[in-house]
């Protein structure tokens, strides 16, 4: 058995549409946030360092940072065809003729076949999701990325997240009104959450209507208040087998037709204070592989 068996994919999803890999490349467009600026904050998340998943490329335009990630996906993966994961911080955050000529610039590359969008729910005017509904209708392939973690106000104040899930649920609605693919971003493991919150939010989630999921396990980054409070002794990162036991419980309770986008998350040692495991992705997924296989179970078999 193989992880694609059990579970419906982003890989096999892209393979499935393309006929073949097609591989996201991030790209740093030099987007703050409003929980970082001001506007809605100071300071951002407890848990947010962007340099865990976002190695300075920022200084390199948009075309310089796609064909840096081409010759990485080209010795790695192989895939012919890129996505362009407008990943850090806020990316609906400026106007829309800035976003316009960002996205403009990716897609103009050749082998560049879609965009991935990041953004917070609290960032989404009607304005933004039509301009990306327009690239849809030209028939690119277009996901809107939400950051919501959770879909508890408590657990979501408690991370000095700066929105709370009626944020989410309407973002959600406005995106999915204009055919907008949504994947949602969880966090399993935030302060003051145990499985039964990721089994709540997953069912709000679901119950709103999502395209895609992405599963984090929370760890622990250099640099940010979250690492203070690990240092106190106030957080304890979740082991291995909580978090692969809760995730696949949630594999469980999500419907086959939804795409999970991630299954785990890393970060670099050298910013990484805990989990250790979260150092590399292989061993999370060969875990969830192996405990779906030990439950003789799949995607979709509690829904």
């Amino acid at each position: 058995m193989v992880l694609t068996d059990v579970v419906n994919t982003f890989g096999a999803a892209m393979r499935a549409r393309f006929g073949e890999r097609a591989h996201k490349v991030a790209i740093d467009a030099g987007f703050t946030c409003p929980n970082r600026d001001g506007s809605k904050g100071r300071g951002g998340c407890t848990f947010c360092n962007n340099r865990s998943f976002n190695q300075s490329r920022r200084s390199q335009g948009i075309a310089a940072q796609i064909d840096a990630g081409r010759r990485v996906v080209a010795e790695t993966t192989g895939a012919r065809l890129l996505i362009a994961y407008f990943q850090a911080y806020t990316n609906t955050y400026a106007a829309v003729e800035t976003l316009r000529a960002f996205y403009d610039e990716a897609l103009a590359e050749g082998d560049v076949v879609g965009l991935a969008v990041g953004t917070r729910p609290d960032c989404c005017p009607d304005a933004v999701l039509d301009l990306l509904a327009q690239y849809r209708d030209r028939g690119v392939l277009v996901w809107l990325e939400l950051g919501l973690q959770s879909s508890f106000d408590e657990s979501l104040a408690r991370v000095n997240r700066g929105h709370g899930f009626a944020e989410y649920r309407a973002a959600v609605r406005a995106a999915r009104g204009r055919g907008l693919p949504v994947c949602t971003h969880l966090i399993i493991g935030l302060p003051g959450e145990d499985a039964t919150h990721a089994y709540t939010t997953l069912s709000r989630v679901l119950e709103d209507g999502v395209d895609g999921l992405k599963l984090h396990p929370l760890h622990v980054i250099k640099g940010t208040r979250l690492a203070r409070s690990y240092r106190e002794g106030e957080y304890r990162p979740w082991a291995l087998d909580e978090y692969v036991q809760t995730a696949c419980d949630l594999i469980e309770r999500t419907p086959e037709t939804v795409i999970f986008h991630r299954l785990t998350a890393t970060a670099p040692p050298a910013l990484l204070l805990a989990p250790a495991w979260c150092m590399g992705r292989w061993r999370v997924l060969n875990a969830i592989e192996a405990e779906l296989r030990r439950r003789h179970t799949a995607q979709g078999a509690h829904v």
